[in-house]
């Protein structure tokens, strides 16, 4: 039977919430919701006051984002919102740019980046692969940072770094779960998730937080014409969630969602290190002690996915996707993300029984 790990499906988190239970409840009566409108007068229009609520109070409370001078934007996931931001940011060139604008970003980058912009085939950006290899000196470009990495976890900054350049951060994983929160960001466009911030993937919320009021504004129209907003429902959910996530904040131990968070990815992380130790068949990558202001001592990152590349002297293939998959594991190659073969992105996001299979079949394999 094939075991799934090449989605970044976050049920990792999902017994922390069941043990949440009724503080995490929702309901709605029938004549709610039935408007596209929120306020028609906000720049967001579509957007719920709640879930700006929660949102700015778990930044402030973690303290990864500043909130304060940034426009906030909901989006239907963090998908969306990255081509917003794209759709935004070129826009205004469309009838002077000879061409598309290129987008960049330094590999190993996330591999949908080049799908969704791929799929469009626009007349607004196109995609131009790794921003290390980036050499188009005098064009307008626009340079996609995810920090901390997918698929390895490395905190990132730009790389391009010329005139004309536009930039916007993915922080879907600068929580404390997966990383030290060593500094509170402030770009231009900074992007989050539910998905990867609470484990709420299903509820599709995604939020960008914008310095510039026009960006912001032509994000929203995106919005508009795409999807008409952002289901309420899942916005006024999104916001109880954020809310008990916040509250929990206030307490020691396992009971802190982050806190639990954390302890749960470095415990499989510890595992994992322990597999690959031992048998010397893949290698993983090592992260380093950073401090951290919001738990407020040293921690080692426990990142969202694994990038393994393999280590077999006896095999002249070394296709890492390849050789897991002959034992029913399913990964992501690193071709996918502008690297490899050699190299795969392993999810350690999902429930702790198929981690400890996962664990089982590695092992399996290295003695092979």
């Amino acid at each position: 039977m094939n075991l799934i790990c090449c989605r970044g499906d976050p049920t990792v988190f999902e017994p922390y919430w069941r043990k949440a239970g009724e503080r995490c409840s929702i309901t709605f009566k029938g004549d709610q919701c039935l408007s596209y409108l929120t306020n028609p007068k906000a720049l967001c229009w579509f957007m719920e006051p709640k879930l700006e609520e929660e949102i700015k109070k778990v930044h402030r409370i973690v303290g990864n984002a500043k909130v304060d001078d940034h426009h906030l934007v909901v989006g239907n996931g963090s998908s969306q919102l990255i081509l917003a931001a794209l759709y935004a940011l070129c826009s205004p060139n469309h009838h002077t740019q000879p061409h598309p604008i290129d987008v960049v970003s330094a590999a190993p980058y996330y591999s949908t980046y080049q799908e969704e912009v791929d799929l469009l085939c626009s007349a607004l950006f196109r995609w131009a692969g790794d921003a290390h290899q980036y050499d188009n000196k005098d064009e307008p470009y626009i340079e996609l940072i995810t920090s901390p990495n997918n698929p390895n976890g490395v905190i990132r900054e730009p790389v391009v770094n010329r005139p004309g350049g536009r930039l916007i951060h993915d922080l879907a994983y600068y929580w404390p779960q997966y990383t030290a929160i060593t500094s509170q960001l402030d770009h231009d466009i900074m992007l989050f998730t539910a998905s990867k911030c609470t484990g709420h993937a299903g509820s599709r919320i995604g939020w960008a937080l914008v310095r510039d009021e026009e960006v912001a504004k032509k994000m929203v129209k995106f919005i508009e014409v795409n999807s008409i907003g952002v289901s309420k429902e899942s916005q006024l959910r999104t916001a109880k969630i954020l809310s008990v996530a916040s509250e929990s904040c206030q307490e020691k131990g396992l009971n802190n969602f982050f806190l639990y968070g954390r302890h749960v990815m470095a415990n499989k992380w510890k595992k994992l290190r322990e597999i690959v130790k031992k048998h010397q068949r893949f290698i993983i990558p090592k992260y380093p002690l950073q401090y951290c202001q919001f738990s407020k001592d040293y921690v080692e990152a426990s990142p969202a996915y694994a990038w393994m590349s393999c280590k077999f002297e006896n095999m002249e293939d070394q296709d890492c996707e390849k050789i897991l998959k002959d034992q029913n594991v399913i990964v992501r190659s690193g071709s996918r993300f502008g690297s490899d073969s050699k190299h795969a992105r392993v999810s350690m996001l999902s429930r702790e029984d198929d981690f400890n299979v996962f664990l089982q079949r590695l092992s399996a394999i290295s003695k092979a």
